[in-house]
């Protein structure tokens, strides 16, 4: 059953413009922070208007699209800037599996943005807006394994990779999930703001306890315009320069890794090609090197055809075989038999959307859930029918990398 939360009449809403806000995150209060940061630009928000827990099952992206025309669609609106992201927006987090609940959608009280040169603060209703407190430190952090100890973990992937291998599937995603508990109350703008330090390419995030740094940018919608970066295939980066750039070198040689990205290209281009009157996929990958990994990266640009909002494309697009496998449904039948947990929101969308249906939606990995002292973490690896189990879990241990450096500084 879904709850449904806030104003019960239309939304009051003023959007002004501000002077540049500088470090966005320092602007956050210390209760339910809401981000999506990249490069220094994006949203931060607080407080709550409007929250819904999305009912899970096949129509929850449809049901999510009338709960927010209902509530965004009726709100009485000043708004003196009118760009992507002005006016009243909605922060979400869907889970991975459209079957396990935890999907969420918020609308803040307060959203404070800087895009393109430009920033804004838009306030709904009349109450006082928070102010920030001193940022807490969670102290010594300690290790626990999740789900699956590495050795079962290990032995999962080499049941899967026997299964490609039989010609069940091409490729499945496998995750794997570690706890890690705090001596204190983990703050999660500390987390955010190591995060966008450290990763600033990245898409820093915070959705109801969802707490990340993604590479991996499902779409973007900017009126008609999309763009999508698929990422799949990756190696760790080396111990020195020259180690650097032969793992690179490597990676863009590697069968497996390309024939993996190959899997995920296609499987958006086969997605978007129905919404888009237009639709461009490079031939060949780049690399994206960020500071812990490299991938094969490759930026899809395109139109829509009949002006559906990015939450539209968000369902036609979830889940990708980047993040799940190939084909599709067989992979999400064997992630569900094999992977032994509930991935909550990892992997799953993580955005936001305003009134007018733009918005920017990536997916949630290099990510964590935070409930007090505790979180747990997650990574994933895309597994092949050649792939080996010491290597993939090698890939697991570098990408959890990412929230450890947040929790541990």
């Amino acid at each position: 059953m879904s709850v449904v939360l806030g104003e019960t009449r239309p939304l009051p809403v003023r959007t002004t413009p501000v002077g540049d806000p500088g470090d966005l995150l320092a602007a956050l209060p210390g209760i339910a922070p809401y981000a999506w940061i990249r490069n220094g630009e994006g949203l931060v928000g607080w407080g709550e208007a409007a929250r819904a827990v999305v009912p899970p099952g096949p129509g929850r992206f449809a049901w999510a699209r009338e709960w927010l025309a209902g509530v965004l669609g009726d709100a009485q609106v000043d708004d003196a800037v009118r760009h992507p992201g002005s006016g009243p927006v909605a922060f979400g987090s869907f889970t991975f599996d459209e079957d396990a609940h935890g999907s969420v959608l918020v609308v803040p009280r307060a959203v404070l943005v800087r895009r393109d040169g430009q920033a804004w603060l838009t306030t709904i209703g009349d109450a006082p807006l928070e102010t920030s407190s001193p940022i807490g430190h969670p102290g010594r952090i300690s290790y626990g394994d999740g789900s699956l100890t590495a050795p079962e973990w290990e032995r999962v992937v080499a049941r899967a990779a026997r299964r490609i291998r039989e010609g069940e599937l091409e490729k499945v995603v496998l995750a794997r999930d570690l706890v890690a508990v705090a001596e204190h109350p983990i703050d999660v703008r500390l987390l955010l703001a190591r995060l966008a330090r450290r990763y600033p390419e990245c898409y820093t995030f915070s959705v109801a306890g969802m707490v990340g740094a993604t590479p991996e940018l499902l779409i973007r919608r900017t009126g008609q315009e999309i763009e999508s970066l698929v990422l799949a295939g990756t190696t760790p980066r080396g111990s020195s320069q020259a180690d650097d750039v032969a793992r690179g070198a490597a990676l863009l040689a590697s069968a497996k890794d390309r024939h993996e990205h190959e899997c995920a290209i296609a499987s958006v281009r086969e997605t978007l090609a129905p919404l888009c009157s237009s639709l461009t996929t490079p031939d060949e990958p780049e690399l994206l090197t960020l500071p812990n990994v490299q991938h094969l990266a490759s930026h899809v640009t395109g139109r829509l055809a009949d002006g559906a909002s990015v939450l539209d494309v968000v369902a036609a697009m979830h889940p990708t075989a980047a993040v799940g496998g190939t084909p599709t449904k067989t992979a999400i039948e064997v992630i569900r038999e094999l992977e032994g947990m509930d991935r909550a929101g990892y992997a799953g969308p993580v955005g936001w959307i305003d009134a007018h249906g733009d918005g920017e939606w990536g997916i949630a990995l290099r990510s964590g859930v935070v409930e007090g002292r505790r979180a747990r973490l997650f990574a994933g690896c895309g597994i092949m029918g050649d792939s080996d189990p010491a290597s993939e879990l090698a890939e697991a241990q570098a990408k959890f990398r990412v929230m450890q450096y947040a929790l541990e500084g």
